[in-house]
């Protein structure tokens, strides 16, 4: 009875190469493998060739999905080569690590993992600050050493001579890898072959230690119910902590290094070349010619048998990207990183609202896609409104597969969506936790709407989940979160909540237009807190300070704008309330210039009124901080009036030539946060106009509207109050 331990780094290519070569001269009668022996009944799906990698294995506790974790598996994978060959060959596999129904149920005090770093001891052995690149060195970049394994068990063995015995999690782990084993060899194996983590080796060699002694260790272990299923991954993800600790750097770079036989070093940097020729980018045959020499000799003043990482990365951004780090980046997320996404066969098993998720995706031929893809949705069709309606129904669970994006038509209409699309393997879990509220994606959110509106939440979160309503098309749900926001915008004082929530409420009016939804209750609900919002103003105003003021500007903006959504009768009201308000002498400049600014913009004030109040609110009886921010109040965004008003731009540039200089360098702040939001050719125009003012800029401006008369006879009162002849 022979036991063969190969002990391998996890997604390491040289290791898989080397687990490859040695069982197929091995030949044994089975493989254990480490990782979750809840898996063993997955082990079959790895023959259909629907199954590509990456993919991951997903085990979660049925009763507390946060309870999960993934074993991701890449073609440079030992533990996926030791899969395959045992596929080929027809042996049985078994996994042999720590069960996940035991490892959910421990504390989260209970998962200490190896006491020590082994690579980073043997590196530094070695001469090397860098653990990865030393075993890239010494075993990933190598193909003239085939069978490390006994060099790598000696290594490990002297590393843990120096260590205390393995505690915690990591005791129990190996403790039940040594069961397995027994178990296996109780069962009649003679020949048997284990690959598992290189720091494990010493502790599963011959002799082992009792069985009682791990039976002991394993006693009493808590256990929880744990689901186990196939779920594609990415390299992206490879890239990250997983179940086999922190995961690699290059999964991209050790994808190349297993799957290409000649040539590496050239075949990567021609590959490169391919990434910067895609952003239309220059690199000529000569450049890749020069990186190769470049990576090869590098390779060799280091000593190295091939170039590695290191070397064509240095190669790559002196020669290919010019030292251009930008360009670097790029290829290290398109290339030693990647997106690969790996494949499933349908027939793995999946909870209900995975797979119902995965059949509607694939009606509407919407692809999970590593790479962030655009999705621009004309809702007037079926299709279209269909993949908008699944997109804010995963939103709503929490699934943020698209967000929401700018559409490049600057198309103002309702019946245009554009998203982004990025399909995360962690969206996995986040659908196996929303299963909770149902089996299929509609049921889901419905579900979820209705645990949003139930109880007091916050007015927001109620008129954000009606939104969310007829965005996602759930008519079930859509009473009961009307009902919830009446009641809590009935109760709700706070006038500022209540401005704060109308916008999304108005947005939500317009959607009946496309997606064919009755929105009369909805429309009455928003008129009501339109009138609560108009009567609640001016207290709301009353005595704020200057943060304050900048905060309700911006809810004033919001609601004018939902406003417009609303029709002319909910405007008229609300342009006659800001008009009220607008006239009260307490009210904080910059709100001040605001409101004054919308008024004018709706058309209620002429360019006269403009400059009397501009006229007033700069006076020199105001201070300068005053000024600026009612001029910060009136021009944001309007940079036009400025350029074709020339009235204004006199009140402007007389109040700017008459502020004190000790005071001029205090304002100055306010003013650049004005006008250095206009854009450049506007404010060319500005300073065109400016330069072309002559004579005192608002005795001019409002010289013609004098009455000569009326003027003279103020003038003997104005002698008398400065003691001067008349």
């Amino acid at each position: 009875m022979t036991t063969h331990l190969l002990g391998i780094r996890h997604h390491g290519p040289g290791s898989a190469r080397a687990v490859a070569t040695r069982l197929a001269e091995l030949e044994p009668d089975v493989v254990l493998i480490e990782g979750p022996p809840e898996a063993d009944a997955l082990v079959e799906l790895t023959e259909d060739p629907a199954m590509a990698p990456p993919v991951a294995l997903l085990a979660y506790a049925t009763d507390d999905v946060s309870r999960a974790a993934f074993w991701p598996f890449a073609v440079f994978s030992p533990e996926w080569q030791a899969l395959a060959y045992a596929r080929e060959a027809g042996i049985p596999v078994r996994f042999c690590d720590l069960p996940a129904a035991n490892t959910f149920a421990a504390g989260p005090d209970e998962h200490a993992g190896a006491p020590v770093d082994p690579l980073a001891l043997l590196a530094s052995a070695g001469g090397y600050d860098d653990p990865e690149r030393w075993w890239d060195d010494v075993v990933e970049s190598r193909r003239d050493s085939e069978n490390p394994f006994e060099v790598i068990a000696d290594a490990m063995t002297a590393v843990r001579e120096d260590e205390e015995p393995p505690r915690g999690n990591e005791a129990r782990r190996e403790a039940y890898m040594r069961s397995v084993l027994r178990r296996t060899r109780k069962d009649g194996f003679e020949n048997i072959a284990v690959v598992c983590g290189a720091w494990h080796v010493p502790a599963l060699a011959d002799p082992l230690p009792p069985a009682s002694h791990d039976q002991t260790v394993l006693k009493g272990l808590p256990k929880r119910k744990v689901a186990c299923t196939w779920v594609p991954w990415t390299h992206g993800r490879l890239a990250t902590a997983s179940g086999y600790g922190t995961g690699v750097r290059s999964p991209g770079w050790y994808h190349h290094l297993f799957t290409t036989a000649e040539d590496v070093t050239t075949r990567w940097l021609t590959g490169v070349a391919a990434v910067l020729r895609e952003e239309d980018l220059p690199v000529s045959t000569a450049h890749v010619i020069e990186a190769v020499r470049l990576a090869e000799t590098l390779a060799t003043l280091r000593g190295r048998s091939s170039a590695g990482l290191a070397e064509v990365t240095e190669a790559t951004r002196s020669v290919l990207c010019g030292g251009d780090e930008v360009q670097v980046e790029l290829v290290t997320r398109r290339l030693v990183v990647g997106e690969r996404l790996g494949e499933v066969p349908d027939r793995v098993p999946q909870p209900p609202l995975a797979a119902d998720l995965t059949a509607t995706a694939k009606r509407l031929r919407l692809k999970k896609d590593p790479m962030v893809k655009e999705l621009d949705l004309d809702l007037r069709t079926p299709g279209g409104l269909d993949r908008s309606k699944l997109l804010h129904r995963l939103r709503i669970l929490g699934i943020e597969w698209g967000s929401r994006e700018a559409s490049a038509r600057r198309n103002k209409g309702t019946f245009r969506e554009t998203w982004a699309l990025c399909w995360e393997p962690a969206f996995e879990v986040d659908l196996v936790a929303a299963a909770v509220h149902g089996t299929t994606v509609p049921s889901a959110a419905t579900a979820a709407v209705r645990d949003t509106v139930e109880g007091t939440p916050p007015l927001d979160e109620v008129t954000t989940a009606v939104e969310n309503c007829l965005l996602a098309d759930l008519p079930e749900a859509l009473p009961e979160a009307l009902a919830a926001l009446d009641a809590r915008a009935a109760a709700d004082a706070d006038v500022a909540r209540l401005m704060s929530a109308l916008p999304a409420l108005a947005r939500a009016t317009r959607y009946g237009n496309v997606r064919g939804t009755d929105t009369a209750a909805l429309r009455a609900v928003a008129d009501r807190m339109l009138d609560r919002i108009c009567a609640g103003l001016p207290p709301a105003t009353h005595g704020i300070d200057d943060d304050a003021a900048a905060r309700m500007a911006q809810l004033v903006d919001g609601v004018h704008d939902a406003t417009s959504l609303l029709g002319e009768e909910a405007k008229e009201r609300w342009l006659a309330a800001l008009a009220r308000l607008a006239e009260r002498p307490s009210l904080p400049p910059l709100l001040a210039g605001r409101l004054t600014r919308i008024l004018h913009d709706a058309g209620l004030l002429d360019a006269l009124d403009i400059e009397l109040r501009l006229g007033r609110a700069l006076t020199p009886g105001i201070t300068p901080a005053a000024g600026a921010a009612y001029v910060e109040g009136f021009f944001d965004g309007g940079a036009l009036l400025l350029v074709h008003d020339e009235g204004l731009l006199r009140v402007i540039d007389a109040w700017l030539a008459a502020i004190h200089d000790d005071v001029f360098t205090e304002v100055l702040p306010l003013l650049r946060r004005t006008f250095g939001a206009f854009s450049g050719p506007e404010k060319r125009a500005i300073g065109h106009r400016a330069a072309g003012l002559t004579g005192p800029a608002a005795v001019v401006a409002l010289a013609e509207e004098l009455d000569e008369d009326r003027a003279e006879r103020v003038l003997p009162v104005l002698a008398t109050l400065l003691g001067v002849g008349a």
